[in-house]
C-alpha cells in the first residue's frame, strides 16, 4: 500500500508541477478540468448513475468547464457568483451534516447530481481563476487546506478525546475529533502569519490570499478569514465521508492507487477553494 501510495504521488507531482508553474494557466486550467472529470464520474458512480451515466456527467462537466473557458470566465472577477457560492456551500454543508447519513438518499437523485456537478464546475473555476491571479495566490490557498489537514491529524492523533466530551461527528467519521479541527485551525493561522511576516509573496504582496487580505481589511479580519476556509475544509471532508458512508463504499474510486478517488483528495478543496475566491473578490 506505502510503495503505491509513493508512485502515485510522484506520477501526481510530475504532472501538476510542470503545469502548476508553466508560463501562462493554460496547462494548469486543463490539467484541473481533467480531475474534475474524474470526480464527476466518481460522483455519478456514487449516486448509483451507472458507468453510462457516469461518462455522461463528466462529459457535462468537460461542457461546462470548457465553455466557461471559451467564454473568458478565468479573466474575469464574477465576485457575485462566488458570494453566491460562498453562501450555497455554508448553508447547504450545514444542513447535510445536520441530517446525517440518513438524510442523503432522500435528496432526489437529480438534485444531488446537478448540485454535485456544480460544486465541481465551481471548484474548476476558482482553481483556474486562481492560477490566473497567480502561482503565489493559488498556492497560498492549497498550502492552507494541506496544512489544515496536516495539523488535524496529528493534533487528533495526539490529543485527540483529550478536551472534548465527544467527537466531531461520530456517525459520518468516526476518527475525527475536536481536537483536530482545533489542531487545523492552528496551523493555518500559524502559516498564514509567517506567510505575511516572512514576505512570501514575493515581488507582488496582493499574490498570496493572506497578503491580500491583511492590505485590504487588517491582520485580525485576515485570520478569522483563514480559520473559517480551515473550518469549511473540514466541512468539505465531512460531506464526502457522509456520501461515501450512505453509498456503502470506502473511497470514492481505485482511479489513485494508494490513495483512493480523486474526490478522496479534493474534497476539502471543493467548498475552499470558492470561498478563498470569495474573500479575494470582497
Amino acid at each position: 500500500m506505502l510503495k503505491q501510495r509513493v508512485i502515485t504521488a510522484i506520477v501526481l507531482l510530475a504532472i501538476l508541477l510542470p503545469a502548476l508553474f508553466y508560463k501562462t494557466p493554460v496547462a494548469f486550467a486543463a490539467v484541473a478540468l481533467v480531475l474534475m472529470a474524474a470526480g464527476s464520474w466518481e460522483w455519478g458512480r456514487l449516486n448509483s448513475l451507472g458507468q453510462g451515466g457516469s461518462v455522461g456527467l463528466a462529459a457535462l462537466c468537460v461542457l461546462g468547464c470548457g465553455l466557461s473557458w471559451y467564454g473568458g470566465l478565468l479573466d474575469q472577477s464574477l465576485p457575485l457568483l462566488w458570494a453566491t457560492a460562498g453562501a450555497a456551500w455554508v448553508l447547504a454543508g450545514a444542513w447535510l451534516l445536520r441530517n446525517g447519513v440518513t438524510g442523503w438518499p432522500r435528496i432526489p437523485k437529480a438534485v444531488r447530481l446537478v448540485g454535485g456537478l456544480l460544486a465541481l464546475w465551481l471548484a474548476w473555476l476558482a482553481v483556474a481563476q486562481a492560477r490566473v491571479i497567480g502561482v503565489n495566490f493559488l498556492l497560498s490557498v492549497l498550502t492552507l487546506v494541506w496544512v489544515a489537514d496536516i495539523f488535524a491529524y496529528f493534533a487528533g492523533r495526539t490529543f485527540g478525546g483529550r478536551f472534548s466530551r465527544g467527537k466531531l461527528a461520530p456517525s459520518i467519521s468516526p476518527g475525527k475529533s475536536w481536537e483536530g479541527v482545533w489542531g487545523g485551525m492552528a496551523g493555518v493561522v500559524a502559516l498564514s502569519l509567517a506567510w505575511v511576516t516572512m514576505g512570501a509573496s514575493g515581488a507582488g504582496a496582493g499574490q498570496t490570499l493572506y497578503a491580500r487580505l491583511t492590505e485590504r481589511h487588517g491582520i485580525v479580519v485576515m485570520l478569522l478569514a483563514v480559520i473559517f476556509l480551515a473550518a469549511m475544509s473540514v466541512v468539505g471532508d465531512l460531506v464526502e465521508s457522509l456520501i461515501k458512508r450512505s453509498a456503502g463504499v470506502k473511497d470514492s474510486s481505485a482511479l489513485l492507487p494508494g490513495h483512493g478517488g480523486v474526490l478522496d483528495r479534493v474534497d476539502a478543496l471543493l467548498p475552499t477553494l470558492p470561498l478563498a475566491m470569495m474573500l479575494a473578490t470582497l
